[in-house]
């Protein structure tokens, strides 16, 4: 298969790459189902990849931790977490522990005051168990969205006034806005809905335009849509099972998967990336006023 002008960064193929975000001149991911997190720094010749950390329970997404070198917070098995090195993973809640059936994090990321975003969702991905959590600078954590099968994101507009949240089950990808003092969202508002055979909505990420991107799971592309929501640009990648998207380094980078494909390609798991001229911010960390 062509690769399109994609290369894959290591010869390494990981079953449910998720989680791209761009940190201090390193792209970070993890492989989800199996709880590790990597890092490699693009154009720097020989392989370097670096297994960072590694759970007993799947990981969904990480964001730097402030003033913390090493440190980051996590969506992992029920809850929230703090990773540092040399340490074990420090709890700060675990919301889905107790629930009716089994539950894990999924996607998850800071918005631009430090608060930290994550999504659940049921193991065998019942209808509506999900929620979206955010965990505020004190590390208290609020649950503030029920009722959702696969959210994946969620990302914010530059200034952090407007979140996007995507509902992979359903095709559907809403916007919400935010007051930035407080973290409060307003309501639901439609931004993109997904036809038959579009794939479904998985990572996503905000260029510096303010315009989203958004890995399509299934389709073998990445979608660019506007503030307004039209669409705007689309990449083809040479494996069906695109997970995520970050752009830095002069780079666009995506995470793919062989998880769920009968037959893998070549390239299912691979981290890639090619150059772009787009630019985005990198990872906003978690600015904790606890210890």
């Amino acid at each position: 298969m062509d690769s399109g002008g994609w290369e894959a960064r290591s010869p390494d193929r990981f079953r449910l790459g998720e989680g791209a975000r761009w940190h201090e001149g390193r792209l970070y991911f993890v492989d989800l189902l199996q709880g590790g997190l990597y890092s490699t720094r693009p154009g720097c010749g020989p392989v370097d990849l670096r297994r960072e950390a590694g759970l007993d329970v799947p990981l969904g997404a990480v964001a730097p931790v402030h003033g913390r070198p090493g440190a980051w917070i996590a969506a992992a098995g029920p809850g929230i977490a703090l990773l540092r090195p040399g340490a074990q993973p420090h709890w700060i809640a675990r919301p889905e522990d107790g629930a009716p059936r089994p539950m894990r994090m999924n996607d998850a990321v800071c918005d631009p005051a430090g608060r930290f975003w994550a999504t659940s969702m049921a193991a065998d991905a019942e209808p509506g168990a999900g929620s979206l959590y955010r965990v505020d600078r004190d590390g208290s954590v609020h649950r503030v969205l029920t009722g959702l099968t696969v959210p994946n994101g969620p990302v914010f507009d530059p200034a952090g006034t407007a979140l996007f949240l995507a509902d992979s089950a359903r095709g559907l990808i809403v916007s919400h806005g935010v007051d930035p003092e407080s973290g409060r969202l307003g309501p639901a508002r439609p931004f993109v809905r997904l036809g038959q055979g579009e794939g479904k909505p998985d990572g996503m990420t905000v260029d510096d335009r303010g315009c989203l991107w958004v890995a399509l799971w299934g389709a073998g592309r990445v979608h660019c849509y506007d503030p307004l929501g039209r669409l705007r640009a689309e990449v083809a990648a040479p494996t069906p099972n695109v997970s995520s998207v970050a752009f830095g380094g002069g780079l666009m980078h995506l995470t793919t998967a062989w998880h769920r494909l009968a037959e893998p390609d070549p390239w299912a798991g691979a981290v890639l990336d090619r150059p772009t001229e787009v630019t985005a911010p990198p990872a906003a960390p978690f600015r904790p006023s606890f210890p």
